[in-house]
């Protein structure tokens, strides 16, 4: 009599459904390490304090958005010497000069060409970074962290090399 005919077939079928299924879980754990992900860097920290705290930074927007208008104002970031440019003006209109502001600058898809650049140039409410590097064509995030006392808030945008506009996102 024939294993088929047998009715022992089965639990070998099972046997090997089972072990295909390990099998691929297996591989799709080493794919996956081995794939270059990189951590999102919203609000210059990991994304788990990112989670943590985004009501403490929704709060502090809010907060800073009551006191003072700020805007991202560089005209675009191509070129050889690029400047990254803000704005920063209370409710009145008055520049505001005394602002601690930091930015980093990276790829979306790499940390191989991130940036953080401090000590900007401050003349007339308008804060001037220089000596930015954009080595690659493309989407650039440029975030902004702005501290006026103890406001502060972050202007994340999105910014590219080959256009002159840039968005900013939350």
């Amino acid at each position: 009599m024939s294993i088929i005919k047998s009715g022992k077939l089965w639990p070998f079928a099972i046997a090997a459904a089972i072990t295909m299924v390990f099998g691929f879980c297996v591989a799709t754990v080493m794919v996956t390490n081995t794939a270059n992900i990189q951590q999102s860097d919203n609000y210059m920290t990991s994304y788990q304090d990112a989670d943590t705290n985004a009501n403490d930074y929704i709060k502090a927007k809010i907060a800073f958005n009551k006191k003072y208008d700020v805007a991202y104002i560089t005209e675009s970031i191509n070129g050889q010497n690029p400047e990254v440019k803000y704005t920063l003006k209370d409710k009145a209109g008055n520049p505001v000069n005394n602002a601690e502001i930091v930015i980093a600058i990276s790829r979306p898809e790499m940390s191989e060409f991130d940036q953080k650049l401090t000590n900007p140039k401050v003349e007339n409410g308008i804060y001037t970074f220089s000596g930015a590097k954009f080595p690659k064509a493309g989407v650039w995030n440029i975030i902004a962290k702005i501290k006026v006392g103890d406001d502060y808030r972050f202007l994340n945008m999105k910014a590219d090399t080959r256009i002159k506009e840039a968005f900013e996102f939350e």
